[in-house]
């Protein structure tokens, strides 16, 4: 069997004092035991994965405390990405809903043939909270598609798609409730 590289063994001696110091840290990050244990964890492989990147003597503390705080940014950002695209497509989802409900009230599209509606589709688009309007206007209005949303804007994809959608469903909401309140559409369930 051969010998353990001396340098590996220093690193390791050097690093493991600061378990503790780690975890009350990544405790402190995430608030929750059990993935402050995993990211606990998951800061010393990756530190073990690197190991020679680290200058002996240095402030092993201090480098640990950053591949933690890293590593839990990471985290974040996946999360963030992942609960902006469940967010579209939830969106996506009472989007459709409310289009079905509108198909019973005006089943010929009459509301769609009114000559007002680009007037009323701008000033509403207007309304709309800078966010949202800036993404629907760039997909809608200048066709581009999200990555080149995504480019301008200097947000993420999920971000763009989730503003889409969010933003889609209240001009949409708007543009419904200006047509009832104009008569365009006309009243289901037997209301007057």
């Amino acid at each position: 069997m051969p010998a353990a590289d001396p340098r590996r063994a220093a690193f390791d001696a050097e690093m493991l004092p600061h378990l503790e110091a780690v975890y009350r840290f990544a405790l402190s990050l995430t608030r929750e035991t059990s993935e402050a244990e995993d990211l606990t964890q998951d800061t010393f492989l990756q530190a073990i994965r690197h190991w020679e990147q680290y200058q002996p003597g240095s402030n092993a503390r201090a480098w640990l405390f950053t591949i933690c705080r890293n590593l839990r940014s990471r985290q974040a950002e996946r999360r963030a990405r992942v609960e902006a695209t469940d967010a579209a497509e939830l969106e996506n989802l009472a989007a459709a809903a409310l289009h079905a409900t509108m198909v019973p009230v005006d089943p010929t599209g009459g509301f769609f043939d009114a000559p007002e509606l680009g007037d009323v589709i701008r000033r509403e688009l207007d309304k709309l909270p800078e966010e949202y309007r800036e993404v629907v206007a760039l997909s809608d209005l200048d066709d581009l598609s999200y990555a080149g949303i995504s480019q301008v804007l200097g947000v993420p994809v999920g971000t763009v798609k989730s503003r889409l959608f969010r933003g889609r469903r209240l001009l949409q909401e708007a543009l419904v409730e200006y047509a009832r309140d104009a008569g365009l559409l006309g009243r289901s369930g037997g209301e007057a």
